[in-house]
C-alpha cells in the first residue's frame, strides 16, 4: 500500500511558556501544504526500512515510521513490514515532514490491516511520536495549542491564493530556535487573529522564532523580505525554520530566489 505524506506550514507561532515536562506551551495554526513524500509498506519476512531521495539523518531505529510500527505492534499483531520512503519534503525546514511520515504510516497500517482505529486512537499513537504528529491524522487546517498537539477546528481556506515555499541552504536546529525565544503570554490569540482578513496578517500574526533565527541566519530574513518585495500578501518562516513561505494573489515565478534556494510553487 502506498500513501503520500504531505508537508504543513505554521501560520504564526506564539511561544507562551515553559512546561514542567520540558516542552513549551505554544499556539499556532497548522495548514497542509501539497509537497509530498512517498511511503509504502508491504508484509515481509522481517522488518526493514529503506529510503531514497533526500538523505535522512540518524539511525534507522530512530526513524518515526519504525517507532510507529513498534508502538502499534505492542497492541496489535502486525506482521513484519518492508517500509520504503522516498523523501521529498525538505528536512529541518519547519514543514513537519518526519511527523507526516509517522502519522501517514499509522493511517496506512490501520487501513491495510483493518485495525479499526478511530481518528482519536490514531492521534493518541501519533502524540507519542512527536508534538505535531497528531495534526496529520486529520490533516486539515487547525488551531494548535499546549505542546502543539491539542487542536480546535478553524475555518481557513487559502485555495484561491498561490503559496510559494522557499528552502534556503541553511539548517536551523529546533534546540537553537527555542534557546533564542523568550516565552510570554499573548494579548490576542491566533485563534481569533486568523479570522482577520489576510491583508491584515502582516501586522497581526508573528512567528516568535523569527527574531533570533533571523539574527543568526540573515539569509532567511532576506528570503522573507524578497517574498514581500515580490508582492506576497503575507510571508513568514514556517515553524522553527529554515523554510519561508509567501502567500500571493496569483501565480508567480521567482527566478532570483531559485538561484540560491529550493523553491516550491
Amino acid at each position: 500500500m502506498i500513501v503520500f505524506p504531505n508537508a504543513k506550514i505554521n501560520i504564526g507561532i506564539n511561544i507562551i511558556g515553559r512546561r514542567a515536562d520540558g516542552y513549551h506551551d505554544i499556539e499556532t495554526i497548522f495548514y497542509p501544504l501539497p509537497i509530498h513524500d512517498v511511503l509504502e509498506a508491504i508484509p515481509g519476512d522481517h522488518l526493514t526500512f529503506q529510503s531514497s531521495g533526500l538523505d535522512i539523518p540518524g539511525e534507522t531505529a530512530d526513524n518515526l515510521c519504525i517507532k510507529g510500527y513498534h508502538l502499534i505492534k505492542k497492541d496489535y499483531d502486525l506482521p513484519p513490514l518492508n517500509i520504503y520512503l522516498h523523501k521529498h519534503i525538505p528536512i529541518g525546514a519547519g514543514l513537519g515532514g518526519g511527523s507526516a511520515d509517522a502519522a501517514f504510516f499509522i493511517k496506512l497500517v490501520n487501513t491495510q490491516f483493518n485495525l479499526g482505529l478511530s481518528a482519536k486512537q490514531m492521534m493518541d499513537y501519533a502524540r507519542q511520536l512527536g508534538a505535531d504528529c497528531a495534526f496529520f491524522i486529520e490533516n486539515k487546517p487547525l488551531f494548535a495549542f499546549e505542546k502543539g498537539d491539542q487542536f480546535e477546528s478553524i475555518h481557513l481556506d487559502l485555495s484561491k491564493y498561490k503559496i510559494v515555499l522557499v528552502m534556503p541552504p541553511t539548517h536551523v536546529s529546533t534546540g537553537e530556535a527555542y534557546r533564542g525565544v523568550k516565552p510570554a503570554p499573548v494579548k490576542h490569540s491566533l485563534y481569533d487573529l486568523i479570522a482577520e482578513p489576510i491583508q491584515e496578517w502582516r501586522n497581526l500574526i508573528k512567528n516568535d522564532f523569527e527574531t533570533s533565527v533571523f539574527k543568526n541566519h540573515p539569509e532567511i530574513r532576506g528570503v522573507k523580505a524578497a517574498l514581500y518585495e515580490a508582492g506576497a500578501v503575507y510571508a513568514s518562516m514556517s515553524g522553527s525554520g529554515a523554510s519561508v513561505f509567501g502567500i500571493f494573489n496569483e501565480k508567480i515565478a521567482l527566478p532570483e530566489l531559485e538561484r540560491d534556494n529550493l523553491v516550491f510553487y
